[in-house]
Order: structure tokens, then C-alpha cells, then sequence
């Protein structure tokens, strides 16, 4: 079934080496290269079977195929590139994405041998080996491309594969040089976020041991999503049918926490970032692979992770997702570097495309902040708008509040709801409270000490007022039939507040000047109705916060011993 021919590199096998062996490192890259050809071949199918205890796989393809001229004087002949003469689009109308003619060269970096057919319609199949283990010698002896020509093809490897395969590609790669460490779930997961054009174009479809690359792949990073952003309304069906984003009424589906926005920026620079609960949730799987925001380029996947070109050492970064989509950067110039796994260095168009994404950047941080605290979750630590001690204060009534979520009942509809509101309208007064607390637990304990390391007596009135606190503590333990000892150091002067001990404190009297003493007097009333969990008005608020500056003050100067 194959052509008896011989075929042979046109290229120096040491540049070959060089260029190709040695070139390319990721496993999405060669299989994006693998999979770029049979869209540049308007292929309607892609099929990837895959052999993890042989380490080896095969991916077919329904394209327009070779015949032994194109195989020798196209495929093996390194550079070709199909633009020349100043195409851009194949026969069906689709944008090339391959630029240099060496993208080939990514078959050779990751198996031992790579066996190739291919055949037009009404054409036998040509093709022929490359075993790496042979070119490795015909290097070593500086071998002209004539003298190593490719082995020929034992077709019965391919098995059921060749039936009913009218036209097309199918490459065989036999042991590969790592293995197949990782699980269909994660090679489908793989495919499903970096070939888009498998998602966009229906006439192209991706089959992963003969079932199809689908938004379910992304199923469970669809369910981690909370927050969408669309960046110059793009049409996608991951944000559309999975994400449930409308870009005309920006519907949302229950899974988004928040309607999706839309942020228009200049340029024509299209794309979604989405953040996730937990950054965790943005690893694929048990592997080291990061799900990040990705550049795509005339739908193929050009450099991953583009943000890490402007690095904002921001918490919301580490849990963002998507894709952004220049097609523009595709034109005469060639901006892509060689192992076609990133943008070349201080590019014009791409620092602009960068200078966009700061832009949106600082929108998504805002809004991000706003909304996970709006919905009871941790902030943006490093956003100045909400000072620390509230942030620090609605992120414990976050986690305290949320032992007391219902369930949604169908006997109580509208309870959760209602529940839910309740506790939306405590969160701003526990930015307050929550600290204020705090401020009066540190500062009388603070007191407390200094009043046993002093030695200091209690006043008469200050005994009067312990002894009468104690009756109250007994009769409660009685009536709540509790023996335990509740106060943990029961000194009286754990029975005191801070107006009974200023009074021990500061002998001025505070009828005649500013002292600890006057200021507790003021701060009593206010300080109960927080130790009480009453909510307080905004004037009282504003008091106790001037009250407690100098209560803060006069405490520090105390304690220095001033």
C-alpha cells in the first residue's frame, strides 16, 4: 500500500537535530503541532489512540493527505511553509497556522520512532519511518540527508486504522522518550483548554480513543468558576454554553456568584478571564500543569500563562482563567519564536496587547475584591480601599457566620434567602464590632496586669462593685446548674470594667481634667452595648472611635511606665 520509494531529510541532519530534537519540550506543544497540521489540511476529524502501557499512540486525521511529491518535497523538506505566494487561508477558507515549515520537526523530539502515511484521494499511501536511534549514528558519522533516507513503513502496524481512510494523515509514535505519564481524563482536560478550534468550528472535531473533545471536559473547571469578565464581547461556547454568558443581556448561569462583565478596551483584542474558589482548583489533576490566562492566535494556543509578563504580585492573579485572542499579531511579520511556545522578545503589538490586559487587570482586582467579599469569601489583602482590621474583622464573621448556612427546604421556600439576608446586613456592622471587642479585651487585660504588678487596691466602691458581681455569677451557675469556674484567673479584678479600673489607675479626678478615668466614663455606655452584641448607630460608632484613641494612648503611656 506504500509507494516504493525512498525518501530523504532535505535539510543538514545536524541543523535537523539542532532545530528539532532539541526544540521543542512540552507535550501540548507536539501534540498542538500534530494537530495544527491537520487543521492547515482541512481535516474534519482528528482521532488520537493512545497506548499508556506501550507509551506510544497514533493521531489520524480525514485531511487532504500527500502524495510521494508533497510528502518529499513538502513535509520532509524543512522550511516549506504553506503561505508562500502569499496564501494565508486553505482551500476551505481556514487561517494557516503554520508560519515556518518547521513545526514538523516537533514529531522527532518526543518518541523513539515515528512512522508517517498519508495518501490523497484516489492516491496509494506514501510515507516512511524516522527512528531516532539510526539518525542519532547518521549525525555521529556526518551523514549527508542522501545517505540516511527513511526506512520503510510496515503498514500492518497500522492495523484498522488504514479501513475506510479515504484521504489523510496518521502518524505512529513508538515508545516515547517519557513515557505517557498522565490519564486520558488529563489529556482530554489538555485538548479541551489549548486547541480551541475543536470547541469553535464544528466541522472540526477532536476524538480521543474515538470519543469527542467536548465542553464536558471542562466540567469540573466550569464548576470552580465564580466570576467571569469578557473582554470586547467574545463570541466563545465555553463562556456561552458552559460559563451561561449572553453578551447581549449578560445572562448567568447559578454557577457564577456574579453576573459577567463586560470590559471593553481598545484594539481589536477579544477574550474572557475567569477566577476560580481556590487557586488549587486551577491545577489539572495530580500533575504540575496550571490552568492559566493563555494567548490564542487565529484560534491555536501561542504562549501560555501571558499574564507572567506583567506580574502584579496581586492574591486575586493566582485565581484567574482564560484566553486571549489577538489575531492581529498573525500577519507579515513573523512574531513567534522558533519552538512556537511563545511571542519573540519586545514585539511592538504584543507590548500593546500587554498594555490592554494591565488595563483590564486592574478592573477584574477591583471587582474581584468586591465580590468575594460581598459573598462572605477572603479579599484582596492588598487593597488599600478596605482598611486591614475590617478586612481582618469580615473575614472572622465570614467564618463564623458560616456554620449558621441553612439549607435550601422545599417545605420553607424563600428561607435560605432570607436567612442569607440577615446575615449580609450584620457584615458591615462586624467590620465594626468585631474589633471594637477586640480593642476592649486587649486594652483591660493590658490594665488588668499592670494593676496586679503595681500591687494596687481596690477602692471601696471598686470592692463593692466586685462584690456584687460575684453574687450575680453564682446566682447564674446556680440557675444554670454550672460547677466549673468560668473566669480563668477569677482575681476581682476580672470582675471590673475599664471605668472601674481607670479609677485605680489615673487618681486624677476626671471632673476637673482630662484623665483615663474621664475617657472610661464616656467609653462605658458604648463599650457595654458592644460586649452586649448590640448593634450601634453611626454617631455612636464615630464616639467610640475617638473615645478608644485615647483610651489607646493612655494605656500605652501606662504601661510604659511614663
Amino acid at each position: 500500500m506504500t509507494a516504493n520509494r525512498s525518501y530523504t531529510f532535505a535539510i543538514s541532519l545536524s541543523v535537523l537535530d539542532h532545530l528539532g530534537r532539541n526544540l521543542y519540550r512540552s507535550f501540548a506543544t507536539i501534540l498542538g503541532e500534530a494537530i495544527s497540521n491537520s487543521w492547515d489540511a482541512d481535516a474534519n476529524n482528528v482521532w488520537l489512540y493512545i497506548d499508556k502501557q506501550k507509551g506510544s499512540f497514533f493521531i489520524k486525521d480525514d485531511g487532504d493527505g500527500m502524495d510521494a511529491g508533497d510528502f518529499q518535497n513538502k513535509f520532509l523538506k524543512i522550511g516549506y511553509s504553506k503561505r508562500k505566494g502569499g496564501q494565508s487561508h486553505s482551500r476551505k477558507g481556514r487561517p494557516y497556522i503554520g508560519r515556518k515549515g518547521i513545526g514538523k520537526l516537533a514529531l522527532l523530539s518526543c518518541a523513539q520512532r515515528i512512522a508517517v502515511i498519508s495518501r490523497v484521494s484516489g492516491g496509494d499511501y506514501v510515507g516512511g519511518v524516522i527512528d531516532n536511534s539510526g539518525l542519532d549514528d547518521a549525525i555521529t558519522s556526518d551523514l549527508t540527508p542522501d545517505k540516511y533516507p527513511l526506512e520503510e513503513v510496515d503498514m500492518s502496524i497500522f492495523g484498522e486504522l488504514v479501513e475506510d481512510h479515504e484521504k489523510g494523515t496518521i502518524i505512529y509514535f513508538e515508545n516515547m522518550k517519557e513515557g505517557i505519564r498522565n490519564s486520558l481524563d488529563y489529556l482530554r482536560k489538555l485538548i479541551a483548554l489549548y486547541f480551541r478550534f475543536s470547541l469553535v468550528d464544528d466541522s472540526f472535531k477532536i476524538f480521543v480513543d474515538d470519543e469527542r473533545i467536548t465542553l464536558d471536559d471542562l466540567k469540573d473547571l466550569t464548576e470552580d468558576t465564580e466570576f467571569l469578565w469578557n473582554i470586547n464581547g467574545l463570541d466563545d461556547p465555553y463562556v456561552k454554553k458552559s460559563l451561561k454568558y449572553d453578551k447581549n443581556n449578560r445572562k448567568t448561569d447559578v454557577n457564577l456568584l456574579e453576573p459577567a462583565k463586560l470590559i471593553t478596551v481598545k484594539g481589536d483584542v477579544k477574550g474572557f478571564i475567569a477566577s476560580v474558589r481556590m487557586p488549587r482548583d486551577l491545577k489539572v489533576m495530580a500533575t504540575e500543569e496550571r490552568i492559566g490566562v493563555d494567548l490564542f492566535v487565529n484560534g491555536r494556543l501561542r504562549e501560555k500563562d501571558i499574564l507572567r509578563h506583567i506580574p502584579s504580585a496581586r492574591i486575586p492573579e493566582s485565581y484567574l482563567y482564560g484566553q486571549i485572542h489577538l489575531n492581529d499579531l498573525d500577519d507579515s511579520v513573523d512574531r513567534f519564536s522558533t519552538s512556537r511556545e511563545g511571542v519573540v522578545p519586545n514585539d511592538e503589538k504584543f507590548e500593546g496587547l500587554l498594555k490592554n490586559l494591565g488595563v483590564v487587570l486592574n478592573v477584574i482586582f477591583s471587582d474581584w475584591d468586591d465580590w468575594r467579599r460581598k459573598h462572605h469569601k477572603a479579599g484582596d489583602l492588598e487593597n488599600p480601599s478596605i482598611p486591614v482590621r475590617e478586612r481582618k474583622a469580615e473575614e472572622l464573621f465570614n467564618e463564623v457566620s458560616r456554620e449558621y448556612e441553612i439549607r435550601e427546604d422545599p417545605r420553607h421556600p424563600g428561607r435560605k434567602e432570607k436567612v442569607d439576608s440577615w446575615v449580609d446586613e450584620l457584615t458591615e456592622d462586624a467590620r465594626y464590632n468585631f474589633p471594637s471587642y477586640a480593642e476592649c479585651f486587649v486594652s483591660e487585660n493590658l490594665v488588668r496586669k499592670h494593676i496586679k504588678e503595681k500591687k494596687l487596691r481596690l477602692s471601696k466602691e471598686a470592692r463593692k462593685q466586685v462584690s456584687e458581681m460575684k453574687k450575680k455569677e453564682t446566682a447564674n451557675k446556680n440557675r444554670g446548674n454550672i460547677s466549673i469556674e468560668i473566669r480563668k484567673t477569677p482575681i476581682d479584678t476580672s470582675y471590673l470594667s475599664m471605668d472601674d479600673l481607670a479609677n485605680m489607675v489615673d487618681k486624677r479626678d476626671p471632673i476637673k481634667e482630662a484623665c483615663l478615668a474621664r475617657d472610661a466614663n464616656e467609653y462605658k455606655p458604648i463599650r457595654d452595648a458592644v460586649a452586649h452584641t448590640a448593634l450601634l448607630t453611626d454617631p455612636a460608632k464615630n464616639k467610640l472611635t475617638t473615645i478608644f484613641a485615647n483610651i489607646k494612648e493612655r494605656v500605652r503611656t501606662l504601661l510604659s511606665g511614663a
